[in-house]
């Protein structure tokens, strides 16, 4: 049952909000009492902490499986993208922002851990994709792995980016592009229109 609450949570924190979903929200939704969540969880911040900490568990463990298949660097950006944007929906409620004003000390925890799985993942796409000669050979690793975590910290922030003018995922496209342009050689640049053109049609 624990682990239904979780998974049901955190559908609703995606689509509602953090703050917006009630305890009340989800018994409703569940079809249980208040009193079957509360015998579990101790309250909703615990209840917070569990569903992120879980979906966390599940996008790292994706995209290690993703990372795993070895796929060209840019191909692997792409393909890690989209698995994520498959697990966080569409962020219309911003949860992200949410969580952040909300449960400060869960948003900053859950931060520092993505930064230190992310950092690992995109310093080894960079080495990776240079080694290939689809990547500057010339480029800093520990500055654009930085730099690409904090402007995919960035985008999430509802009052530099409005979701009333763009959608995560459409933010997300535009971001990858951003970065990728200003990273790969003419022959990565082969690949990385390939990749686009294919997506749009």
């Amino acid at each position: 049952m624990r682990e239904k609450i979780i998974q049901k949570a955190t559908e609703l924190f995606l689509n509602l909000g953090f703050k917006s979903v009630t305890m009340d929200d989800l018994a409703n939704e569940m079809g249980i009492s208040k009193k079957t969540i509360y015998s579990h969880f101790q309250n909703k911040t615990e209840l917070v902490e569990e569903s992120t900490s879980n979906l966390y568990c599940v996008i790292s463990g994706g995209i290690n499986d993703i990372i795993t298949q070895q796929k060209n660097p840019i191909e692997e950006l792409y393909e890690i993208k989209k698995f994520v944007m498959v697990h966080l929906k569409d962020e219309k409620s911003s949860p992200q922002y949410q969580l952040q004003k909300y449960y400060p000390k869960i948003s900053r925890t859950l931060k520092q851990r993505q930064y230190e799985v992310m950092l690992g993942c995109v310093k080894d796409n960079v080495s990776r994709g240079m080694e290939m000669g689809i990547y500057r050979d010339n480029l800093n690793v520990d500055f654009i792995s930085r730099i690409y975590f904090s402007g995919v910290s960035c985008i999430k922030d509802n009052e530099l980016f409005p979701v009333q003018i763009f959608s995560m995922p459409q933010l997300m496209d535009y971001y990858l592009e951003y970065h990728l342009r200003g990273i790969v050689t003419p022959k990565g640049r082969k690949i990385l229109n390939s990749i686009i053109n294919s997506n749009q049609e």
